[in-house]
């Protein structure tokens, strides 16, 4: 007898996380893997935040925290909305949770009804499409490719609207493509949105402080949906917290009130020691969130430099967070010296792995098929050397 719930049957497997493990088993098979497929800062967490988590250990902050978290956080949350954001929120309309990814989870699960349409502009975060499924809405999927930069136009948005349309998922800077929308190109997707009070509008802005332009802007920004956006951000990439799992989400109160009742019944409150650290990440001193930005904006540039010449890579200069998301579907119908054929994307991912010993991310996974992701969170030389293997193997490769 089958026990598993239909929900969970229907329920992919994280692709990241699955290579990501493959990897794992590789190298400890004493297998000399560089491991590109992990979208986590490669860095340590900065002292100050350390220290600020010693204290509150020290403190006793060891006791049940509030739902929608410590209230000091919640007010830091605020004051970082006005401060960079230009966006006033109240802290009642904070809800602070284990990591954006509950808090995106969150959000679907407080708004979306059974077979309601969610917009998912793609290529995409795995989850995405995933947690929908959870939440039993329906899946719209606008695509934009290289030749856009992938980001869809306000005529895409506008066609993929219908009267059973409930939100729309935004992430910019963008997971798995660096891409980011300017300020022109969301104002443009705000003005079709403002035509349709009925969207909610979900901004995955985790990456905000991974940029390399003058300033990330917000949907939020704009008065005719300001109402209606709900942004999710957190710690975890800017100030290298993964494992500390703190995010947020900010959003009208009646959403912010949904989302705390949610999460009473599943999770409760987040750490309280990872709050008071998070806290410090907010109210400290910002100079460790701008030496990881320029850190990451030469490994950008080192690995556009060493992309382009690897013959039938199709590339993009990424405008933020750590990925390149290059078109890599001219190696499909080749094989190599051995007799492995190439047949998909996914299967020149699994050659690179075997071969190259080089962990990337088949772009199947972002709904983006013919494409695949590297990570440059890892070191310089890792990067140079992943590309020079990534390179080689792919010349050994023919039709």
């Amino acid at each position: 007898m089958n026990f598993i719930s239909q929900r969970i049957e229907k329920l992919s497997p994280s692709a990241t996380l699955a290579m990501s493990q493959k990897s794992a088993e590789l190298k400890a098979k004493g297998v000399d893997v560089i491991n590109m497929s992990v979208g986590e800062p490669d860095f340590d967490t900065p002292d100050h935040i350390k220290e600020a988590a010693k204290k509150a250990i020290d403190e006793n902050y060891s006791r049940y925290t509030p739902v929608p978290g410590y209230l000091s956080l919640r007010k830091a949350v605020c004051a970082k909305l006005e401060r960079e954001n230009n966006i006033s929120f109240t802290p009642e309309q904070i809800v602070v949770g284990n990591g954006a990814k509950q808090e995106l989870f969150n959000a679907l699960l407080a708004c979306v009804n059974p077979g309601d349409e969610v917009i998912i502009p793609t290529p995409a975060w795995v989850s995405y499409v995933e947690m929908v499924k959870l939440a039993e809405g329906k899946v719209v999927t606008i695509p934009a490719g290289i030749e856009n930069d992938f980001k869809i136009t306000p005529e895409q948005l506008e066609a993929a609207i219908t009267p059973a349309s409930r939100m729309i998922m935004l992430n910019s800077p963008s997971n798995p493509t660096g891409s980011i929308y300017s300020y022109d190109e969301l104002r443009a997707l705000a003005e079709v949105l403002g035509r349709h009070p009925q969207i909610l509008i979900l901004a995955d802005e985790i990456y905000e402080h991974i940029n390399f332009v003058d300033r990330v802007h917000s949907i939020s920004e704009f008065p005719e949906v300001r109402d209606r956006v709900i942004i999710v951000n957190g710690v975890s990439k800017a100030y290298a917290m993964t494992g500390w799992r703190i995010g947020y989400l900010a959003a009208p109160l009646p959403i912010a009130k949904a989302v705390t009742k949610l999460q009473g019944q599943s999770t409760s409150g987040a750490s309280s020691i990872a709050q008071k650290a998070a806290e410090a990440a907010y109210d400290g001193s910002q100079e460790c969130v701008r030496t990881m930005r320029e850190a990451f904006r030469r490994r950008r540039d080192l690995i556009v430099q060493l992309a382009k010449e690897i013959p039938g890579w199709e590339i993009n200069c990424p405008e933020g967070a750590f990925y390149l998301f290059p078109k890599v579907d001219s190696y499909i119908g080749t094989h190599s010296p051995s007799g492995r054929n190439i047949e998909c994307v996914a299967d020149y991912v699994m050659y690179l792995l075997e071969e190259a010993h080089v962990a990337c991310v088949d772009g199947e996974a972002f709904c983006a098929p013919g494409y695949m992701r590297l990570s440059y969170a890892t070191s310089d030389d890792n990067i140079r050397e992943a590309l020079r293997r990534i390179r080689e193997a792919s010349a050994l490769l023919s039709r």
